[in-house]
């Protein structure tokens, strides 16, 4: 346990002095490799019910004398080419564009706005900006980016764009706000972006699952409640 905590300790020591010296490459690496994480994991868990489900199927298969024989197929247990197209996304787009955005907010906001730190102006006006503003060009970026990367023509990524855009906004303003709220509050700029990253595990391992629902009923119902008649056909 105490070698553990002192290798945790010497770690975090390692990652500040990186943060400090390259913060562009630092955050790079640390959005790819969390990203590429939070991918494996969303597979696993696919895997996991993926299986559960081919047990109860091949159990039916047995007790039926007309489907006996029959064998359903294996579950992937890893689809290494998904998990590096996500990884290399949270490289090329999240490390970058979110090193410059937290830093540019945090200007515009004190020195622009001249709200000061922490009060309840300068929490809200920060929150506006990313819901609205970082929010929507994140996930248009994320379906976009992975849909090219895996080989889908433009007209085809357009539309999963459209399809999984409004569940994946409604959903994540459950998650995002409340995360960026005590990030804005509590968390010193120079952190946030450590946070954010860190958070932004769950965030994809959400959105890997949420994609690749593909035409799930849930999701249809969600964009044809919230304005996208074209989901429902």
């Amino acid at each position: 346990m105490v070698l553990a905590l002192g290798a945790a300790h010497n770690a975090w020591g390692w990652y500040q002095h990186q943060l400090a010296k390259r913060p562009m490459r630092t955050q790079i690496v640390t959005s790819g490799i969390l990203w590429g994480l939070g991918d494996g994991i969303a597979q696993r868990l696919d895997a996991t019910v993926a299986m559960e489900k081919k047990v109860i199927k091949d159990d039916l298969c047995l007790s039926s004398p007309h489907r006996r024989g029959e064998k359903t197929k294996e579950p992937e247990w890893m689809n290494w080419r998904r998990l590096m197209t996500t990884s290399l996304y949270g490289a090329a787009f999240i490390g970058p564009v979110g090193h410059r955005w937290y830093e540019r907010l945090d200007l515009i906001v004190t020195q622009n706005l001249l709200l000061r730190p922490n009060t309840i102006n300068f929490i809200a006006a920060k929150l506006l900006a990313d819901t609205l503003l970082f929010g929507p060009i994140h996930l248009v970026a994320f379906f976009a980016f992975t849909g090219l990367a895996e080989g889908k023509a433009v007209s085809q990524v357009k539309r999963e764009v459209v399809r999984d855009f409004v569940p994946a906004f409604l959903m994540e303003g459950t998650f995002w706000p409340i995360v960026q709220a005590a990030n804005f509050r509590f968390v010193p700029v120079r952190h946030q972006l450590l946070f954010v990253n860190a958070c932004c595990l769950f965030d994809s391992i959400f959105l890997s699952w949420l994609k690749h629902q593909a035409d799930a009923p849930w999701k249809k119902w969600l964009a044809s409640s919230f304005g996208d008649k074209t989901a429902t056909g």
